[in-house]
């Protein structure tokens, strides 16, 4: 059923007018709408950052941005969701305003964080969307959790190393992300000196098989959608379709006209995505 209410949303986003080759350049996001509550939470020996936009009913949304990245990048999205929603947002371990405490990077330590920090708000469930390296974290809560998620909007994540496209070290869209993520760390990190330590420590992560890889995935029983962009830079479509192919239910995706940062190329589009499965 999930394969085939989305097969039909995936032609609705990509019979949106397109501006040409939009997923050639990135924009910037949007101005942040103002939060109902936000802080620095004390999460697993660490500061984590927090949001939370809108005074919604019903169960949470839990948005978890990319490596190299933050909380920020959701602001399209934020505001489309606040109105009926309410929204939490988060900067990951050592990305953003967040810090680290010297751990080594890995999917399991960003998911642990994030459950700490649910329950740190009180916060028993959640939908989770979660993009690239959120999706990879949200993949670890499904099989660690599961009783936390209620869905798993899943963008652009991967599960084993032949899933990255190696094109992507020399992408130039991609270039120009890691460039704007230096810019913004230099200006909201608390060691502002330290992105060159920082991208060395998320490239390691990056570069390390996950354990369990896809056969770990058919123990999810968390109500999945892949989300896979036509022009991805990052992740091989071809890995999209098995990681759907193998969660158990899963449905399936693919946003048209747009890259690994589908979220600010077509806000608009991407948030009707996230509505048309949480929803």
């Amino acid at each position: 059923m999930l394969k085939t209410l989305f097969a039909v949303a995936a032609i609705t986003f990509g019979s949106a007018a397109l501006a040409q080759d939009r997923w050639a350049a990135i924009p910037e996001p949007a101005e942040m709408p103002a939060a109902t509550e936000s802080g620095i939470a004390p999460v697993n020996g660490i500061g984590m950052y927090y949001a939370i936009y809108g005074e919604g009913g019903g169960v949470p949304v839990l948005m978890i941005h990319g490596g190299l990245g933050h909380g920020d990048i959701w602001a399209g999205q934020v505001a489309d969701l606040m109105p009926d929603h309410r929204v939490i947002v988060a900067d990951t371990r050592g990305h953003g305003r967040s810090s680290n405490d010297g751990s080594t990077y890995s999917y399991d330590l960003l998911a642990s964080d994030y459950l700490a920090l649910l329950d740190h708000l009180g916060v028993d469930r959640v939908h989770l969307v979660g993009w690239s390296d959120g999706a990879n974290i949200g993949y670890a809560i499904s099989q660690a959790a599961p009783l936390r998620l209620a869905s798993h909007f899943a963008h652009a994540g991967n599960v084993t190393l032949d899933g990255i496209d190696p094109s992507v070290e020399t992408d130039a869209v991609f270039g120009a992300y890691v460039a704007m993520m230096a810019e913004d760390y230099a200006a909201m990190s608390p060691t502002p000196d330290g992105f060159e330590a920082f991208l060395g420590g998320i490239a390691a992560m990056w570069g390390t098989e996950k354990p369990g890889g896809v056969e770990s995935l058919k123990t999810i029983a968390v109500p999945t959608l892949v989300v896979q962009s036509d022009h991805d830079e990052a992740i091989r479509m071809e890995h999209a379709q098995l990681i759907a192919d193998t969660v158990p239910g899963a449905g399936l995706m693919v946003l048209d006209g747009v890259s690994h940062f589908a979220m600010l190329q077509a806000p608009d589009e991407y948030t009707a995505a996230i509505r048309a499965f949480v929803d």
